[in-house]
């Protein structure tokens, strides 16, 4: 079969070169199609559920909506688990189903449900599903602002409200038409509404109430349609416009009758556009600005579709009003385009090396220009791979492309040709057809060796794919992309190499020995003699090296993936619970120009509180800073690092009284926050039922944490201090004046949040008509007393009188995850390892911890996927390990021989383990991925040397002669695929750009893991095949005959 291919390559060569074309156009056709993003999206498929009820604490929530809500979803086909927060105004229910569950359908499953349950909640209240979209959803942020002295059409300033209409009415609707965009989120501003403030003394004066009030601006607010009719065969519609369209329109409706006068809303009540109670707002340089987000569908090209939304914005900014500019404050192409440029500039610099040591070591410049053409044509093929089979560009699945690895095959065959055919020509020049037979047989003598190498290092990729969760949707891409490139290499190699030798290797062929090889040999040789000489003390030093290596491995210390620097910083300023809406933007604008002050930043905005859609609620205490940097050059000392930067800011801004902070990055904060419901490296979670109890032993457990040397950002859930005012009803009291609960609480919730009474239209604009008390009543808690409760025949009495009111702390959320109420204590993880943290961690807090029965502890958060990774790598290595043994038992037929081969996997590793402890780097599951792509690259190179060894010994019948002639024929090969692929990673390694934290322990490790293997190829496997074939040396004939195997 392969011999076949061989032959039809090097006789229809013009045909195997023209299938060239057709390769490039394809893959220059995905190249146009191939999304690029800066990371892979790890989110798991899960689904958001928000109710928003107004006025509801946290405790009704949960009982209320969230019971409800959690209790339906159970037995959900593919569920997972589920999650859920109660606050004030809401309950969110999120939840996870199994990877792989089609979003779609398993939002129709929820959709089906929430259906179902509709009677079980309060009236009036629609959970609603969140957006389709991931954690890295949101790809693109702006701000709507006033230029200084910008005004309304009326002349009044632009403020707030005009400001969110705008963003409302006129950008949002046509943002929402991008392609590729699921959801325009809005937060900060006002929404617009109609106010009617009452004067509780002047409805007293008029005898009036609230409830009528309300209902009478109902019943003056409709247009009704009458039929129509048929007059001289024409048809007249008939219609009774009484729409309100203005605030005069508001004031002239009359609501009572007083001795023959009419009583107008005017004559009670004020009338003007007013402010909603608002739950979010947000800032931007120490103002209140308006905050658009965008959002991605599922499965979208995130650069694609920023760049669409920023095109969109501009195209926008036209129709806004004079004096309104809107401006892109954080845009994900940014990150994307610096991420993709450090993987170009790596695979450019590594594809670079490779060519120099390519020419330097065959001496040939043909031959390296043909070794070096399989890059692009693996790289293009790998490219439509990619496109097929939905794999997008990004740092995880372009980071572990190693160009050497790809020519690996191609140098040894045609570093084979140029041997042979230099020969060759020796004697005289040769006849075409002795030229093509010579390529043929050149090619042929090292074709199966080179495959199995590659088939190799393909099988070793393979315990990536056993990987599940969020370590498989980071690594699959990787492991993917390599297979997919060894595999179009190997085709290639097997096809277009032999073709274009055999075209583009005639004439003279001078084979120089490269003066960097004719040292190497004549160094080699001595080295070679005295190691078969000394061969007990050079196995036994091989051995100590690998015990140290083992030994050094369990001090390294573990990660789960070297941090991505995204190059902005998120921050998360925490205030007291209670802490009003007002309050916070005000201590906001502190915090952020303290923040500007630092010369590096280029701005800082914030999001407050909950946005219109719930996707990441927060209390008004809480709000999310994100901090875009300037580019490096124009920092004051480009030199300083980022972690110092975040230091002195921290010292900065912990100057601030009454703040608390977390540092984080924006995309790494989602990440950690979708994984596991916890924005931390660690989240210990306390379950239980009474949320006394639970606060006291989650207390207990933060105690322990923050002793434990490497926390940072310790603190338990802020769960209770949320301050209320309760109105209690006394019960006698209301029956005396024959008036219920439902009255008193009717008239409390009116007048203090206020009661719809319709919607007055603007074209298409629309825009709610509230009724409610005026600012400076609803604000003064003593005069709420005086409130006058009317009666049902008709007199008055204060609210003092029916009810007690009490101001006291409940409550301030209350998180559960499967239906049991849990509470969180978050720590994240600095200068030192994640993995040796939680295991001190959890000792202690074994230790020291009592928990009551009925409540227990779960560990969450980053380090949950190190675990699962490293368990599931546990059992699937092994089994690769022995797939190779097996493979090179299959290409020797000689168990002795494939053994001493397999020998280099472990003195490889012993390499990689060196380099990255010089490095002080931990292992991460990114440096066991280097790990398991070089025990592919060892035993590449001892099955070419023990190959040709076993050749030389099957003709010459000398065993020692041919282990030196077979390991000098072999020095080039060897030396050139270990160069190169050393060299493919060496950019990588050393690079400092965006995302090279993610790719440097790989290559790291790689490089380190080459150079001793190559060490061990050319002097430990020697010396071994003569020990073990020493004693059968006396019959001379080699077991297991691999030159019959080739005619098969």
């Amino acid at each position: 079969m392969i011999n076949a291919i061989v032959r039809l390559s090097v006789e229809r060569r013009f045909l195997m070169l023209s299938l060239i074309l057709v390769l490039v156009g394809v893959g220059v056709w995905s190249f146009q199609r191939l999304p690029i993003d800066a990371v892979p999206d790890i989110t798991n498929v899960q689904v958001q559920i928000n109710t928003e009820a107004p006025g509801y604490s946290p405790l009704e929530a949960e009982q209320r909506i969230t019971f409800p809500v959690e209790t339906a979803l159970y037995g959900l086909p593919n569920l997972s688990y589920t999650r859920s927060l109660s606050r004030y105004g809401l309950s969110q229910v999120t939840v996870v189903f199994e990877e792989g569950t089609d979003i779609y359908f398993a939002r129709n499953l929820i959709n089906e449900r929430l259906g179902a349950i509709k009677g079980a909640l309060p009236p009036g209240l629609e959970p609603e599903m969140g957006p389709i979209a991931t954690g890295l959803g949101e790809i693109f942020m702006y701000t709507v602002e006033a230029l200084p002295g910008a005004t309304q059409a009326d002349g009044s300033p632009l403020d707030a409200t005009a400001l969110r209409e705008i963003q409302d009415w006129i950008i949002k609707p046509q943002l929402a038409q991008v392609p590729g965009v699921i959801e325009v989120n809005t937060i900060g501003g006002y929404d617009k509404q109609y106010h009617v403030t009452p004067s509780p003394q002047r409805l007293l004066e008029f005898g009036i109430t609230v409830d009528e009030l309300v209902s009478d601006l109902r019943d003056n607010n409709t247009n009704r349609g009458a039929g129509y009719i048929e007059r001289n065969g024409q048809q007249l519609l008939v219609r009774s416009p009484g729409q309100l369209a203005t605030i005069g329109d508001i004031e002239q409706v009359v609501i009572a009758n007083r001795d023959g006068a009419p009583v107008r809303v005017a004559d009670v009540a004020d009338v003007a556009i007013g402010k909603e109670l608002r739950t979010g707002a947000a800032t931007r340089d120490g103002k209140e600005t308006v905050m658009g987000t965008a959002m991605m569908l599922v499965g979208e090209n995130s650069r694609a579709v920023a760049q669409a939304v920023a095109e969109k914005l501009d195209a926008i900014q036209p129709s806004l009003p004079d004096g309104v500019k809107v401006e892109a404050v954080y845009d994900r192409t940014a990150l994307v385009d610096k991420a993709i440029a450090t993987v170009e500039k790596n695979l450019l610099e590594g594809a670079l090396l490779v060519i120099v040591v390519l020419f330097l070591l065959l001496g040939n410049l043909r031959a390296a220009l043909i070794t070096a053409a399989v890059i692009p044509l693996a790289m293009l093929a790998t490219i439509t791979g990619m496109v097929q089979s939905g794999v997008s560009a990004n740092l995880m699945s372009l980071g572990a492309l190693d160009f050497g690895l790809i020519v690996d095959g191609a140098v040894i065959i045609v570093e084979n040709c140029t041997r042979r055919l230099s020969q060759a020509q020796h004697e005289n020049q040769l006849a075409l057809k002795e030229r093509l037979q010579l390529v043929f047989e050149a090619t042929n003598e090292v074709i199966r060796p080179s495959l199995f190498g590659v088939a190799i290092i393909t099988v070793v990729y393979l315990p990536i794919f056993a990987l599940t969760g969020v370590e498989g949707k980071m690594f699959h891409p990787m492991a993917a992309t390599v297979v997919m490139a060894l595999l179009s290499a190997m085709v290639l190699s097997l096809t277009v190499v032999p073709a274009a030798v055999a075209v583009f290797m005639g004439g003279k062929i001078s084979e120089k020995e490269s003066p960097v090889i004719s040292g190497a040999k004549s160094l080699y040789r001595p080295a070679l003699h005295v190691a078969i000489r000394f061969r007990w003390l050079v196995l036994g030093g091989a051995t100590a090296l690998v015990a140290v290596s083992l030994w050094l491995a369990t001090t390294l210390g573990s990660e789960f993936i070297p941090q991505l620097d995204e190059g902005d910083i998120a921050l998360h300023a925490l205030r007291i619970p209670g802490t009003g809406l007002e309050q916070s933007i005000e201590m906001q604008s502190q915090l952020e120009e303290r923040l500007k002050a630092f010369p590096e930043v280029d701005k800082v905005f914030a999001k407050i509180g909950t946005p219109e859609v719930a996707t990441d609620p927060m209390p008004p205490s809480v709000a999310d800073n994100l901090v875009i940097l300037k580019p490096r050059s124009q920092w004051p000392d480009p030199d300083k690092t980022k972690d110092e930067l975040v230091a002195e800011m921290e010292d900065a801004v912990t100057q601030l009284p009454g703040n608390n902070y977390e540092f984080t990055q924006p995309i790494e904060m989602r990440f950690n926050e979708l994984i596991s419901g916890v924005r931390a490296d660690l989240g210990i979670k306390v379950f239980g039922d009474n949320l006394d109890q639970l606060l006291a032993s989650a207390n207990d457990v933060l105690e322990v944490v923050e002793s434990m040397e490497g926390a940072a950002d310790t603190r338990v859930e802020q769960v209770t201090g949320l301050p209320m005012l309760s109105v209690h009803p006394r019960r006698m009291a209301l029956s005396r004046y024959g008036l219920t609960v439902d009255n008193l609480q009717d008239l409390v919730a009116a007048g203090v949040g206020g009661e719809n009474a319709g919607l007055i239209y603007e074209g298409d604009r629309r825009f709610q008509l509230m009724v409610r008390l005026p600012e400076d009543i609803r604000r003064d808690v003593d005069s709420l007393a005086d409130l006058p409760v009317p009666l049902p025949d008709g007199g008055y009495v204060p609210l003092s009188e029916v009810a007690d009111l009490e101001l006291a702390p409940a409550p301030n959320q209350i998180s559960r995850e499967n239906g049991k109420r849990r509470v969180v204590v978050t720590a994240n993880v600095r200068d030192r390892d994640l993995g040796g943290f939680v295991e001190e961690a959890q000792a202690r807090i074994a230790d020291e911890v009592d928990l009551p029965p009925g409540y227990w502890l779960d560990y969450g958060g980053t380090f949950e996927q190190l675990q699962s990774a490293s368990q599931r790598l546990a059992i699937v290595v092994p089994v690769t390990l022995a797939i190779i043994l097996a493979l090179l038992v299959m290409a020797f037929g000689s168990l002795r021989d494939a053994l001493i081969i397999f020998t280099g996997v472990p003195l490889a590793l012993t390499g990689g383990v060196l380099s990255l402890w010089l490095r002080d780097m931990p292992l991460s599951i990114s440096a066991g991925v280097g790990f398991i792509a070089l025990s592919g690259v060892a035993v590449l190179n001892g099955l070419v040397m023990i190959a040709f060894i076993r050749d030389l010994w099957h003709e010459q019948g000398n065993l020692m002669k041919a282990i030196v002639e077979g390991a000098l024929i072999r020095l080039r090969p060897v030396l050139m695929t270990a160069l190169v692929a050393s060299l493919g990673f060496v950019p990588m390694a050393l690079n400092t750009g965006t995302g090279a934290e993610v790719q440097r322990p790989l290559a790291t490790v790689v490089i380190g893991g080459i150079i001793s293997s190559t060490l061990l190829t050319l002097f430990v496997l020697p010396v071994l095949y003569a020990l073990l074939h020493g004693r059968s040396a006396s019959n001379s004939t080699p077991t297991g005959d691999i030159k019959h195997d080739t005619d098969s």
